[in-house]
């Protein structure tokens, strides 16, 4: 049946509806596609513009924290070596009271050996003395033998003083008889030479008789010398003091 008029207007209108609606749906469909793309992409940048600055912070941490150990580390390494240097000091001032310990001690032994009595041998005999009194002797023979007797004839008399019972005693009496005699003081240098002489076991006993009859020849005292050099022939017959003591009693008239 055929439709009317107004049906098929109708009809028309709808169609064209459609047709100009169905462009703009979808349009509007992709306008809010395009609309949550960019809400998801905000979203993402937003998120790591957020871990940027995390990251950001935490390497700001990192660098200060790299920062204070680099700090520790310098004052460690200004310890170590200040630590090195006390050390060091340390060290060297050990050292140095070692050394002087040693010089202390070698000083303190030196000092000890100085006064520790020691074993020498004099005119043939061995005898204990003491340091000093071993160099006072020493120095006293010397002076003689360099032909001062009056510095010998001091410091011998001197040596019999201090020391009355060394073990030098009659040597020193000897010598002490020779310094006298080279200054012609023959009365003292007998005294002295008597001493030697008395002992009668002492290596030069033999040569203080001898002597003593030399400064009684001095004196003029003939009569006294050739007593003197009988009793040594008679005393010491083997010494070579009594031979010179018999060829000197040869001469004397």
């Amino acid at each position: 049946m055929p439709r009317s008029l107004a049906q098929t207007a109708g009809c028309v209108a709808v169609l064209c509806w459609t047709a100009l609606a169905a462009p703009a749906q979808a349009a509007l469909f992709a306008d809010d596609d395009a609309r949550k793309a960019i809400v998801e992409l905000r979203q993402r940048l937003a998120q790591t513009d957020q871990r940027a600055q995390a990251q950001t912070e935490e390497l700001q941490g990192l660098r200060k924290a790299l920062l204070d150990l680099n700090s520790q580390l310098d004052q460690l390494r200004s310890e170590l070596a200040a630590s090195r240097g006390a050390q060091e000091n340390l060290s060297r001032e050990l050292s140095e009271l070692q050394r002087k310990q040693r010089d202390l001690l070698n000083v303190t032994e030196e000092r000890v050996r100085r006064l520790e009595p020691v074993k020498v041998t004099v005119d043939g005999r061995e005898i204990t003395v003491e340091p000093q009194e071993r160099r006072s002797y020493d120095e006293a023979v010397a002076q003689l033998r360099s032909g001062d007797f009056n510095a010998a004839a001091q410091a011998l008399s001197a040596f019999v003083r201090r020391w009355p019972g060394s073990g030098y005693t009659e040597s020193a009496q000897f010598w002490l008889g020779n310094a006298l005699y080279g200054k012609r003081d023959y009365k003292d240098a007998i005294a002295a030479f008597r001493v030697t002489a008395s002992a009668a076991d002492h290596p030069r006993a033999a040569e203080a008789l001898l002597a003593i009859a030399n400064c009684q020849v001095e004196m003029k005292d003939v009569k006294a010398a050739r007593a003197t050099l009988a009793d040594l022939m008679k005393a010491h017959p083997n010494s070579e003091a009594a031979k010179a003591g018999k060829d000197r009693l040869a001469t004397l008239k």
